[in-house]
């Protein structure tokens, strides 16, 4: 029995010791290791960490964009007993600076995408060393070379627990806050093996997996990487979107299994020649937030495959449901809207705010349990799932007679206006509808009288961006019209774009706070 997830990678090696593993692509070289090779520098991390004066428990910070060192040193540490605290190499010194005095993290791994910021964010009082990968180490660093070079020694003796914690991974949770959602080695195995049990298969062996979902997010860590690992496929690490460079490196590298965020459909949907540059491909798995229906039929008209969808959380590790899980005949198109049926093992609750279960088909909070459910925030553990076991996710959905779950909105993006709810997919969805809309993000407003408010941020298209004060109008008549007076929105911005996660959501937190406060900043009027 697995108790480790790095040990998935160990019976990779012992399976087909020389069979690539992972594959990158940077500027004109191209690098490859096989399994031999990645459980070989795994254990020499572990050695290195433990050198350190590093034990179980202890965390090790990892701010690495993709490329073939990140999965080498979190397998590494992982085997280690460690603790993995991935982060965005493109985050600011403030957000890095409060993560590493958060996690308390005692190694820092970074790559010259983040490395900047990592010794701008470290302070006198942090204990902190630095390992530097891909740039020129500066007074008081290691280069990751010699990092690996200088481990010695028997690999640590890491916990035989899966209960031992293995991911802090930094997330908005259902409070709005970032905290870092704790996930044992308990969890991660799990949703890999949850997945695994797919018939037929998110990953076979004998796939080669684009890597392009930013592996310090738990969509690319686990469910691309950690799946990939445990079929014993090929990875291949891409750093960035460039949509057509991407599409000659699929067809160069015979890509066969794209796991992607809608973003990269948003881009590639009815390009010229697309099903030829994807003739490799024989599955396309999308996730990380809501692809919008007519870009999937776009995408399948371009190139004759269905787009298969999921849902899940950070805090799940991550997939809850997928449309891979629902039965229907060979050929025939995923069930529009939905994101498919929980994965054997997870349990999946539509629960009122009175604690009843919903009616079929009636929207409500989901809650879900199984062994995938992380264990709370760290460091305490506090939010975590309720004594019986059951998580309340934040998320509205409902289920329908088939027992798919189709999502609504998120609990903490609900607006209510006098006591009435408003979801604001809805006023988007009407809003999307008027001529000069190109994209639409609905928040709440602070009101004396009503609570809250609508407020609408309005990206206009090329051709409407001229004329701010038609475009406003238009939207206000056209919601007036269609909407409820209490669901019309009390404010309509126009702004030049909307800000975005790295997996392709917008952020309706920084929108929140925009709207909040008096300037609204992102070129709004």
């Amino acid at each position: 029995m697995t108790v480790n997830v790095s040990e998935y990678v160990h019976t990779a090696a012992t399976n087909a010791p020389d069979r690539v593993a992972l594959v990158e692509h940077r500027g004109d070289a191209r690098r490859e290791v096989t399994w031999r090779e990645l459980d070989e520098s795994a254990d020499a991390v572990a050695r290195a960490l433990s050198g350190r004066g590093l034990v179980a428990g202890h965390r090790v910070a990892v701010v690495m964009a993709n490329r073939i060192d990140l999965p080498i040193a979190y397998f590494g540490i992982l085997r280690g007993g460690m603790v993995a605290v991935p982060v965005n190499p493109r985050s600011t010194t403030r957000e890095i600076g409060r993560m590493l005095a958060d996690s308390r993290a005692r190694v820092v791994l970074c790559d010259e995408a983040g490395v900047a910021q990592v010794r701008e964010a470290i302070t006198d009082d942090m204990q902190v060393s630095v390992i530097v990968d891909g740039a020129e180490p500066v007074a008081g660093e290691t280069s990751f070379e010699t990092f690996l070079q200088d481990a010695s020694g028997a690999p640590p003796a890491s916990p035989a627990d899966a209960e031992a914690l293995a991911v802090v991974l930094y997330t908005s949770g259902t409070s709005g806050k970032p905290r870092g959602a704790m996930l044992t080695h308990r969890a991660l195995i799990a949703n890999i093996e949850q997945i695994a049990q797919l018939d037929p298969p998110a990953v076979t062996p004998d796939d080669i997996c684009l890597g392009l979902l930013p592996m310090f997010h738990i969509y690319g860590l686990n469910c691309v990487l950690g799946q990939a690992v445990r079929q014993g496929a090929r990875v291949v690490m891409v750093d960035g979107f460039d949509p057509a460079g991407l599409l000659d490196l699929v067809r160069a590298e015979g890509v066969t299994n794209i796991p992607l965020a809608p973003p990269v459909v948003a881009a590639w949907a009815g390009r010229e020649g697309l099903g030829d540059q994807l003739s490799s491909v024989s599955m396309v798995l999308s996730g990380a937030s809501a692809l919008d229906p007519e870009l999937a039929e776009m995408f399948h008209a371009s190139t004759g495959k269905y787009i298969e969808q999921g849902y899940g959380l950070t805090e799940t590790a991550p997939v809850i449901a997928t449309t891979m899980g629902s039965p229907r005949q060979p050929g025939s198109p995923p069930k529009a809207g939905s994101v498919g049926r929980p994965l054997p093992g997870i349990e999946v609750r539509i629960v009122e705010a009175d604690g009843r279960d919903a009616a079929p088909g009636d929207p409500a909070e989901i809650w879900v349990r199984g062994d995938n459910v992380f264990s709370g925030y760290w460091p305490d553990g506090v939010d975590g799932p309720r004594p019986d076991g059951w998580y309340p996710t934040g998320d509205i959905g409902f289920l329908d007679e088939d027992g798919d779950l189709t999502l609504v909105d998120r609990l903490r993006e609900l607006v209510i206006v006098s006591g009435f709810n408003v979801y604001p997919f809805e006023v988007e969805d009407v809003i999307s509808e008027v001529p000069g809309v190109a994209q639409v993000a609905v928040v709440g407003l602070p009101d004396e009288e009503t609570g809250e408010a609508v407020a609408a941020f309005v990206v206009p298209t090329e051709e409407a961006s001229g004329d701010e004060d038609a475009l406003v109008e238009s939207v206000e008549e056209h919601c007036r019209t269609r909407l409820a007076r209490f669901k019309q929105p009390r404010r309509v911005i126009v702004v030049t774009g909307l800000p975005h996660s790295a997996t392709g959501k917008v952020a309706k937190g920084r929108l929140r706070s925009l709207v909040r406060s008096e300037t609204l900043g992102l070129g709004a009027r």
